[in-house]
């Protein structure tokens, strides 16, 4: 028994001894391994030096790069989000012969093909290369690497699969990505991962239907094929044995219908069958599970009433999305859930707004038939509360002055409703608010001075009211404002210079009120109505796709024109129409050189058209009718060539239209009751009748075919007395005749005597 413990104990020490000596020595770099890795650079681009560090004798310690820390040989080389790119045509990465780890996503290959001999890598057991920007087709030598666990090509240009490449059965594949490409063709047979916990082939072009086969993958946790094109029945027969599935994502494929009566074999935490054919009822195997944080069925064709269990399906439910479809009912009071996250929007539901629970994030109420007051918002504290929306709606009462029960609300929508009062001054306590919509209620009182505290301001639309009072000269300290919608009011007083302060605004509308006294002439100071300028930021939607209802209103071409929020953006406008505005139309407009249109009509604007309207070259809408402008039309308005309306009716302009094929395409309307205005397509100016005009095309080729007539008839008379005068005279005169003929025989013989004189001399020469 003693030896055996002594020999035991010696063992023991031994190894302890081992691991001492293999701690303190100190794991060098493969040589070749680490000229392997500096062939890979040089056929990089290295933009911002994110590899600069690969210099060293000691290559282990390279940023990316992870050794064995008993063998020294590269294990890991992980260089992903370098923002690197070039070719990676190198192939000496081979030499790494225990690289089981390698991670290049988030750099810039330039749309070429991955490289093929990626394929001989087979001792791989992760391979990402995720938003690298490789294009064509997945080659199929990635077939050979058997030993994947995880491969992740997604967030790429891809266009098709090889059909080899899953010819192979992947002894180990758990995770596949090809999301967010464009592959054609059907999915990829399931069967050939058999160990498959998670599948990601959302956002391509996949076509036909879900495979039966899916349905055997047991291990699977997350399947994702949403945005594509599948389509056919979804029933049980495809979740046989999935009882592990988490996650199902199946939206927006447009051409797949959800059975109804089903009882599936999973707990799923997220669910999502946006833009599915799940309706018309509402889907009672929902009921089932009772693990969801997140269902998404917007937009799936349901037209029924919401069942009472769908508020309550899961203690763990989150975010709950019904937007796009016919759901009736009413909402019970969520103030004692865990939902932070709900759009309802555009839907049918009646009542009055819900309260909503603490921790609400962002709420979309909007398009629905909710009624009653929303002083409701004042029960609770809602830090967390960033985005309302209870837009278009039958809301009615005032606006409650509690809003500092909200001080990280960033976008407030209350537009199109019925609500009254005036705009609480407590909306100053918003220091985190960008938008705020209120258009089209019964809003009255002035507007706030103290709105210019809400700093973070971007866009401003209070349009449609019964608003009364000056516009604040302070609103100019909202330099990054470049929305502002005063429309349909009933302001007054004349328009603060200060508001030239706002140098990124690109909407400004302050039409329809009683605005009066002379235009500010400081608008070189809108620098993004440039031409070569564009907004640089976009408000903000939170993850969810833009709804294509309105965001506002404006008269554009002499319509009423609903935006939102995806093309707000392109959009260039200064309206200051139907007000009580004189003076001149300020020099400085000029300057604007991107605005798309300009309304100035229905004032008392007297003086001249500014005569560099011209260098506007990018306006499509113009109207300065029924003012009391004078004097003539600049020249320079011909030189924009993208105006599609024009309207200058209404004024005291005179003296001819100027020429150009823009101006003349305008019906005579756009120039009527201007007395002394005249010129196509009015009628002719005194004078333009002594000369040719070169402003009507058609009278130009009259002009033309009466000259060629003149020329035609000139020749017929040139050839009649030329011509018939020589042959006349010799007809009627004989004496003359005879002396023309004797004068024309008398040069032929003379003529062939010189010849035969000539042929003579040269047959004896």
């Amino acid at each position: 028994m003693v030896s055996k413990k002594r020999i035991a104990i010696k063992f023991v020490l031994v190894v302890l001894s081992c691991v001492l000596v293999s701690g303190d020595a100190e794991v060098r770099c493969i040589e070749s391994e680490r000229e392997a890795l500096l062939s890979f650079k040089n056929g990089t681009i290295n933009r911002f030096g994110a590899l600069s560090s690969w210099q060293s004798d000691e290559c282990c310690e390279w940023l990316g790069v992870e050794c064995s820390n008993t063998t020294g040989h590269v294990t890991t080389l992980k260089i992903s989000g370098l923002e690197f790119g070039g070719k990676v045509g190198s192939s000496s990465l081979l030499e790494l012969h225990y690289l089981n780890h390698l991670d290049l996503g988030g750099n810039d290959f330039g749309g070429t093909p991955i490289p093929e001999f990626i394929g001989s890598m087979k001792q791989l057991q992760h391979l990402g290369l995720r938003d690298s920007n490789f294009s064509g087709s997945i080659p199929s030598q990635l077939g050979n690497l058997t030993n994947l666990r995880s491969l992740d090509l997604s967030f790429n240009s891809l266009s098709s699969i090889s059909p080899f490449i899953f010819s192979s059965v992947f002894e180990s594949l758990e995770r596949l990505d090809l999301s967010l490409n464009q592959i054609t063709g059907s999915m990829p047979d399931p069967r050939a991962f058999p160990s498959l916990i998670e599948l990601h082939l959302s956002g391509n072009n996949f076509t036909g239907s879900i495979p039966l086969s899916i349905g055997q993958l047991s291990n699977l946790q997350i399947l994702e094929l949403s945005f594509n094109y599948l389509e056919g029945l979804v029933s049980e027969s495809h979740f046989m044995k999935l009882d592990k599935l988490q996650r199902l994502g199946l939206s927006f494929n447009p051409f797949l219908h959800i059975a109804s009566d089903w009882i599936p074999p999973f707990q799923l935490k997220d669910l999502s069958l946006a833009g599915c054919n799940v309706g018309p009822y509402f889907p009672q195997w929902i009921r089932t599970q009772r693990n969801l944080s997140l269902l998404d069925l917007s937009s799936a064709n349901i037209r029924d009433e919401a069942p009472r269990w769908l508020w309550s399906v899961s203690s763990s439910l989150v975010s709950l999305l019904l937007s796009d479809n016919q759901i009736s009912g009413t909402i019970p009071n969520l103030s004692s859930t865990s939902i932070y996250h709900m759009d309802l929007s555009y839907n049918q539901f009646s009542g009055p707004i819900p309260l909503f629970p603490a921790n609400a994030f962002e709420f979309r109420l909007s398009g629905n038939m909710f009624s009653g007051s929303i002083s409701s918002i004042c029960n609770t504290d809602q830090h967390h509360l960033l985005y309302l929306d209870i837009s278009n709606n039958q809301l009615a009462g005032e606006v409650p002055d509690c809003w500092e029960k909200l001080p990280n609300l960033q976008i407030l929508n209350l537009a199109n409703n019925s609500l009254s009062g005036e705009i609480p001054p407590s909306f100053s306590s918003l220091q985190n608010l960008n938008t705020l919509q209120m258009h089209g209620n019964n809003l009255w009182g002035e507007l706030p001075y103290n709105l210019s505290l809400c700093r973070q301001l971007l866009s401003i639309d209070v349009g449609g009211n019964k608003l009364t009072g000056e516009i604040p000269a302070s609103i100019g300290q909202l330099h990054g404002m470049f929305f502002l919608n005063l429309r349909g009011n009933k302001l007054h007083g004349g328009i603060p210079p200060q508001i030239c302060n706002l140098t990124n605004i690109q909407v400004l509308d302050l039409s329809i009120n009683n605005l009066s006294s002379v235009i500010p002439d400081c608008f070189n100071n809108f620098t993004f109505l440039d031409s070569t300028k564009s907004m640089p930021f976009v408000i903000p939607s939170f993850g969810r796709p833009v709804h294509e209802n309105g965001y506002s209103s404006f008269q554009w071409k002499g319509r009423e024109i609903e935006y939102n929020r995806g093309n707000i953006v392109l959009l260039k406008l200064v309206d200051f129409s139907s007000n009580g505005l004189t003076g001149n139309i300020p020099k400085s407009f000029s300057t604007m050189t991107g605005l798309r249109s300009l309304n100035l009509s229905r004032n008392s604007l007297t003086g001249y058209i500014i005569p560099d309207i011209g260098k506007m070259e990018l306006l499509d809408s113009l109207d300065l009718s029924h003012n009391q402008l004078s004097g003539q039309i600049p020249t320079s308005l011909a030189e924009i060539h993208t105006l599609g309306v024009l309207d200058l009716s209404n004024n005291n302009l005179s003296g001819k239209i100027p020429t150009g094929t823009q101006l003349q395409s305008f019906n005579a309307s756009a120039y009527a009751d201007n007395d002394g205005l005249c010129g196509d397509p009015l009628p002719k100016c005194p004078g333009d009748s002594l000369r040719p005009s070169t402003t009507n095309s058609k009278g130009n080729n009259d002009d033309v075919f009466s000259f060629m007539q003149e020329v035609g008839i000139s020749m017929g008379f040139g050839f009649i007395f030329g011509f018939w005068g020589v042959i006349g005279t010799f007809i009627w005169k004989k004496s003359w005749r005879i002396a023309f003929f004797n004068l024309f025989d008398a040069a032929g013989d003379w003529f062939y005597v010189k010849i035969a004189v000539f042929v003579s001399k040269w047959r004896r020469s």
